[in-house]
This record gives C-alpha cells, sequence and structure tokens, in this order.
C-alpha cells in the first residue's frame, strides 16, 4: 500500500495497515528527542558527581561540541581529569585537566562555574606541587563558595589547609610556624561562625602540632571531638581523622619529648588516657 508520499511502509509480514501505520507515526512522535546542551551538560555533571567519570566524560565532550556549552563543557571535563589524576597518578590526565581548565573562556560561566573553574585549577597547582600559589587560588575561590553549597565550602577549606601544611613542609622553622598560624586564625574564625565546620576542627588541632604546641594540639583535638556532635554526619569523619592525628602524631610526639626511660610505657599510658576519653564521649 502506497502512503500519501507514495512510499510503502513495509513490515516483515507485508505492508503495514492505515492502523499500523498511525501506531508507528505516534511511536516517532513519543520517541525521546535527543538530549539538548544544557541537558548533557547536567547529566555530565550527574554522572561525576555519582563517581562514573568515564560515562561523565562522553556526556560532557558531546556537550563540549555545541558552542553554546563548550566553556562549560570544559569545566566539567577538568574537573573529570583531575579525579582521574587522583586515582591514576598518570601525567597525561593531569595534562588534559590543565589543557580543558586553562582554554576555558570564563565569560561563558556564570558564578557557580567560576567557582568551579577556581578550584579545579588550584587543584591542577597543588598536583603540580605549587603548594603556595594553590593555596592562593583555593583562597580566592572560598568567599564564591557559598553558592555551591556548605559541603563544598568545607571541602575547599579542607584544600586550602592541606596546600599551606604541604607548603609548611618546605619551608624553615619561622616561617613554617607562620604558615600553621595563618592556618589556626581562620579555622578558629570558621569554627566560631559553624561549630559543626569538621575541616576547621581537625586543623585547628593539626595546625598546633605543626606549631609544635603538642599540649594545645591534645586539647584542641579533644575539644574538636566533643564538638563534633555539631557537624551533618555527628562527627563521624572528623572524629576519624582526629583519632590518628592524636594516635599517629601528636601522642608519640608528645612520648618523644619525656626524659621518662620507657617511652614507649609512656605513650602507652597516653593512648591508654585517650582511649578512655574516647569512650566517655562517644555515642
Amino acid at each position: 500500500m502506497l502512503t500519501a508520499s507514495g512510499l510503502s511502509l513495509q513490515s516483515p509480514c507485508g505492508t503495514i495497515g492505515p492502523m499500523h501505520a498511525m501506531l508507528l507515526v505516534a511511536a516517532l512522535l513519543i520517541a525521546p528527542a535527543p538530549l539538548v546542551a544544557s541537558d548533557l551538560l547536567a547529566e555530565a555533571r550527574r554522572l561525576y558527581n555519582l563517581g562514573q567519570y568515564d560515562a561523565a566524560e562522553r556526556v560532557a565532550r558531546d556537550a563540549a561540541t555545541n558552542v553554546a556549552t563548550i566553556d562549560r563543557a570544559r569545566v566539567v571535563l577538568g574537573r573529570i581529569q583531575l579525579e582521574r589524576y587522583r586515582r591514576s597518578n598518570d601525567p597525561a590526565d593531569l595534562a588534559s585537566a590543565r589543557t580543558a581548565l586553562r582554554t576555558t573562556d570564563t565569560r561563558a560561566l556564570d558564578a557557580r562555574e567560576r567557582v568551579e573553574l577556581a578550584v579545579g585549577l588550584a587543584e591542577a597547582l597543588y598536583f603540580e606541587d605549587r603548594f603556595g600559589a594553590a593555596a592562593e587560588m583555593f583562597e580566592s575561590a572560598m568567599d564564591g563558595a557559598a553558592a555551591l553549597g556548605p559541603a563544598a565550602h568545607e571541602r575547599i577549606l579542607d584544600w586550602w589547609a592541606t596546600a599551606l601544611d604541604r607548603l609548611a613542609q618546605t619551608r624553615p622553622g619561622e616561617e613554617r610556624t607562620a604558615i600553621f598560624d595563618r592556618i589556626a586564625v581562620r579555622m578558629t574564625r570558621r569554627v566560631q561562625e559553624d561549630p559543626g565546620c569538621s575541616p576547621a576542627g581537625y586543623w585547628l588541632a593539626a595546625a598546633a602540632r605543626g606549631r609544635g604546641d603538642l599540649d594545645r594540639a591534645l586539647d584542641t583535638a579533644t575539644a574538636s571531638w566533643v564538638r563534633a556532635i555539631y557537624a551533618r554526619d555527628r562527627g563521624v569523619a572528623l572524629r576519624a581523622d582526629l583519632n590518628r592525628l592524636v594516635i599517629e602524631a601528636i601522642l608519640p610526639e608528645r612520648a618523644a619529648r619525656l626524659a621518662a626511660r620507657d617511652q614507649k610505657a609512656a605513650l602507652a599510658g597516653m593512648i591508654a588516657e585517650w582511649d578512655a576519653f574516647k569512650e566517655r564521649w562517644s555515642r
């Protein structure tokens, strides 16, 4: 049977009748349309947040073929490649991330995407061991991070302190102390603003330890342990980090400073006291 266009609609069983043709047209009308560029970008972000980086990259590259979303897609691609580098340590992944990020036209980005770009650039600098420059980039992004939500703000704060901590390890005594003072000042202010800020709770103790004030470090870790109930996860992540800091760094260094002949016994006593404290103050 010929249609109005003169074409025959064939099925394996022969010519399609009028009802079948109507059903075919209806199916075509309700078939999902290809994702538009903005939808592709949103899907790439969703997959990235789920940790599905291969799939996220494929979708982001599709979004990058559209002139309207190419620069926004480059931000996502850069972040994907950075996450790959974190896992692979392959210089090619870092080079790909750097290329995607540095070629982004910032005029095409909204406020949120500008912060994401700044964080990506800072991470790339960090992975190049340019810790001072990375810290400056993270700090410049921190105020705008409110647009990304409290969790993102905390991650950037943690990145900033981590970069400064790595920088401090390359500096002589007085400079190192000044860097840890810088961390302590910001983290003190952050805890005053939000007692549940986990990075602040951790880095207050870590900064005191970095300055060599081990008694203050232990006191701060103890206070942060108690204060952890304000955190969104009730302190699960913070307390795990604090425990490692106390057991692996603060207490061994305190024991090493003692004049006692048996430092192992002194350390064992300190650990027992810490464990007893945790038992009293844990849920």
